[in-house]
């Protein structure tokens, strides 16, 4: 397959995902049509599996040098490196959300080091542990450690 085919084969599967999330993301995160939703735009990814840094490069709209950089360094998932190296597509559309978002913002330059911060922040949001932290706050469980002062500042 060409790589103009297979660009534009991939880029359609990712419009269509992204119309699923779009609407998945208009109903509450407890809904179950939403959990739904995301299951079947997650699933669509995972059947194309793989997609060559070539084609990630351009649909991230960078260099196939920086796409494989980004491999090395972890923030692109690799799911094959031999014979060839091959990406998981599902990173590739994850990042894609970031990438498109940071240069929404005028953000061109150290993209790395800032796709790098979102997807550790996001990855640190979504352990149980953490999750549960957040939960027993809002339930007010645990003790204050050291209280506020009236103008926001903790004591000491």
């Amino acid at each position: 397959m060409t790589i103009a085919v297979e660009e534009k084969r991939v880029r359609s599967l990712f419009d269509r995902v992204e119309a699923v999330e779009d609407v998945a993301r208009t109903l509450p995160e407890n809904d179950e049509r939403r959990v739904k939703l995301l299951a079947v735009s997650n699933a669509a990814l995972a059947d194309e599996g793989t997609i060559r840094p070539v084609i990630a490069a351009r649909l991230l709209g960078l260099s196939e040098k920086t796409v494989r950089a980004w491999a090395a360094q972890g923030v692109l998932t690799v799911a094959q490196r031999a014979p060839r190296l091959l990406l998981d597509v599902q990173s590739v559309h994850l990042v894609s959300h970031i990438v498109r978002e940071l240069r929404a913002l005028g953000k061109d330059r150290d993209l790395l080091d800032e796709v790098w911060r979102r997807l550790s922040d996001a990855a640190v949001l979504e352990r149980p542990d953490h999750k549960e932290s957040i939960e027993q706050m809002r339930r007010g469980e645990g003790r204050v450690l050291r209280p506020l002062h009236p103008n926001g500042a903790a004591s000491h």
